[in-house]
């Protein structure tokens, strides 16, 4: 049995990635359990050493168990959670999100880009799930004074943190995978990404005012409501709210200066989480974090551990250049789509968690066939593909779902299909526009 598993361990590995893929797709059991159960399978039966060792026969370092788990991915998203859950107590985003849209004077388009606006500049900074958490009870309050249907405002804002969410290394936890993997900084991500993704988001809001303009019309007693409304008491702790909100500042000042500092990402997103916690029941932050991620992410890193120890990883290279002839050009499309597409079917963590080896692999110097140029666009590309590809479909993230799931207890169901209506074109200009900007900026 022993040596049956040896001899087939790539393939066994293999399987048990693609099966723990089916069950996350069909969201049958709780994708945290799936992944656990995947890491003891891939643990039981071998595939992977508990313990680091050298190869005799190869003189190679292999990796142990716990070393394939990216704990840079782990404590960045741990700190954030925190960080985030602690300054929202203080009611600090909707005291800016009110600020808003009374600066829109009412306008119902105008509130449609305004929320869409600071959904994508917050999702840049938080975590996509934690900004539509955030923007729901606004928008349902706003679109009750409009007397209109909440589904265009709450879809807007969906599409809207998804793009924003890919603009900055913490915006959505695929860049925080490719980042730690790739040794790209907070400000790499700005730098290459901000620009796009500004005139994707443009195009995109716009696109989206105009075909939901029927709907976006109000009297002028409604918009004088909304251009006066109240803010007062939207502050519950002025205390929490500046100390918060100088923790933020800090912590990305920390992730701006990392080219300065070489401090990682994690060590200021820690810090931050730690100091605020003094001040806090560190049991009542504790419960409140997404320990169901956490724990999703290290069964993931595990799985896809054992596939990369057998090989698995690198025949998937091999592949991938054989089939791009070793050309960067054509590699790096064929990833942004696919990535694109494949994201908005199944969930973008795990398809960038399994993606990002394979392309350390594709650009290996060690790989005599590897791909050669300016192989950061195939880096980029799995960024804007793996996030920009959320918008496709109601499952494509998991801010998607939560927002679907949360109209629907207030008896505004957002089908599957109208969803999709509205993000297959949304996600064909944000991957056409990403293909013309990569073309430009990397391979011509």
């Amino acid at each position: 049995m022993l040596n049956f598993i040896h001899s087939n361990a790539m393939l066994i590995s293999g399987l048990i990635l693609i099966i723990a893929y089916v069950f996350i797709a069909s969201e049958k059991i709780q994708k945290s359990v799936v992944a656990l159960v995947g890491a003891s399978l891939t643990m039981l039966l071998g595939l992977i050493p508990f313990e680091g060792y050298v190869d005799e026969n190869t003189s190679k370092y292999v990796k142990g168990v716990f070393e394939h788990v990216d704990f840079q991915v782990i404590f960045l998203l741990i700190g954030m959670m925190i960080i985030v859950h602690i300054a929202s107590r203080s009611g600090v985003f909707k005291w800016l999100a009110l600020h808003l849209l009374r600066a829109t004077k009412g306008h119902p388009k105008t509130v449609l880009f305004a929320l869409a606006a600071f959904t994508a500049i917050a999702s840049a900074f938080l975590d996509n799930v934690t900004t539509v958490v955030l923007m729901m009870p606004i928008t349902f309050v706003i679109a009750k004074e409009f007397d209109a249907d909440p589904v265009p405002f709450l879809m807007t804002e969906v599409f809207a943190s998804n793009i924003g969410g890919t603009a900055t290394l913490i915006g959505d936890p695929p860049n925080i995978i490719i980042g730690t993997r790739a040794g790209l900084s907070f400000m790499d991500f700005v730098n290459e990404l901000t620009p796009i993704i500004t005139i994707i988001f443009l195009i995109c809001v716009g696109l989206l005012i105009f075909l939901f303009r029927k709907g976006l019309k109000a009297t002028p007693e409604k918009m004088a409501h909304i251009a006066n409304i109240s803010v007062e008491g939207v502050i519950t702790d002025k205390k929490l709210m500046i100390r918060s909100v100088a923790t933020i500042a800090l912590v990305i000042l920390g992730f701006v200066t990392h080219d300065i500092t070489h401090i990682p990402a994690y060590v200021f997103a820690v810090a931050g989480a730690s100091f605020l916690l003094l001040f806090e029941k560190p049991k009542e932050i504790y419960r409140d974090v997404e320990w169901l991620t956490i724990f999703f992410f290290v069964g993931l890193f595990i799985i896809i551990g054992g596939f990369e120890a057998n090989g698995g990883i690198k025949f998937l290279a091999d592949q991938l250049i054989i089939l791009t002839h070793g050309s960067l050009n054509i590699a790096t499309m064929v990833i942004l789509w696919a990535s694109g597409i494949l994201s908005g079917i199944i969930d973008n963590i795990p398809y960038t968690a399994t993606m990002a080896p394979l392309i350390s692999e594709l650009i290996n110097p060690a790989n005599p066939n590897a791909i050669t140029g300016h192989v950061h666009a195939l880096w980029w590309a799995l960024s804007l593909g793996a996030c920009l590809g959320g918008n496709l479909t109601l499952i494509g993230a998991a801010a998607n779902v939560l927002v679907s799931e949360t109209a629907a207890s207030h008896g505004h169901k957002i089908s599957f299909m109208r969803f999709m209506k509205y993000g297959i074109l949304i996600v064909t200009i944000s991957l056409i526009l990403s293909s013309i900007y990569l073309y430009f900026r990397f391979l011509r």
